[in-house]
């Protein structure tokens, strides 16, 4: 079985959901409001809900960095699974699509934990990094892919040694693993792929999750 390689077909999919934690009601109500924008493909999936907030419990965090809030899935999934003095800072140039998820951080008792930064992410981590550096359990980066590797290298600085980096949409809908692809979406994403798969600052795994997510750990030391 070491070669196996299951495709997650519907009725396979449905067991998986099926078989995990029920969905927390808040969530539920918000991944459902948000399949009926067009944009609706921008959103994690519930399982890949359901790894963050594991994640989260798994390492202690109590402060979490996002880049890419949409309407506020993820950032409310984590946000359930952080202590009650934990806090996620998350980040988005859209507040309308924020607006959506408000509602729902604060039905489910956690809006106190949420904080907004409105604005270019680059220009938001530049200033994180002045003051918040090495402070932050877990980052989840799921905004503009050909920034990814810039947003990489700012995490790196912004985790505390042990702290986690998690990419979304890794593997672009298969798209990195065609030689032939040359847009700039999919071409950053693969080679922030391969920088990762080579960088021993980090231990790092890349997970067949949703679109493909990519985990790094920030090693001890410099």
């Amino acid at each position: 079985m070491a070669n196996a390689r299951l495709a997650l077909d519907d009725r396979l999919y449905a067991y998986l959901l099926k078989s995990e934690p029920p969905e927390h009601e808040e969530l539920q109500k918000l991944r459902e409001r948000t399949k009926r924008l067009p944009e609706a493909r921008m959103q994690i999936a519930p399982e890949q809900g359901h790894f963050l907030a594991f994640l989260v419990r798994l390492i202690g965090a109590r402060r979490t960095l996002e880049l890419g809030t949409f309407t506020g899935y993820s950032a409310l999934a984590m946000a359930l699974a952080l202590p009650a003095d934990g806090r996620v800072i998350t980040c988005d140039l859209c507040e309308t699509w924020i607006d959506m998820g408000r509602l729902h951080w604060k039905r489910a008792g956690v809006d106190n934990k949420i904080e907004v930064k409105i604005g270019p992410a680059l220009e938001t981590l530049e200033r994180l990094e002045r003051g918040a550096a090495g402070l932050f359990d877990l980052a989840f980066v799921d905004a503009d892919k050909e920034a990814y590797d810039t947003y990489y290298e700012s995490a790196l600085r912004l985790v505390r040694p042990g702290g986690l980096i998690v990419f979304d949409n890794m593997f672009r809908l298969g798209r990195v693993a065609d030689p032939q692809e040359t847009d700039p979406d999919p071409v950053s994403v693969r080679k922030l792929n391969a920088k990762i798969a080579g960088d021993e600052r980090v231990d790092r795994v890349i997970l067949p999750i949703g679109d493909g997510m990519t985990l790094a750990c920030r090693r001890q030391g410099p």
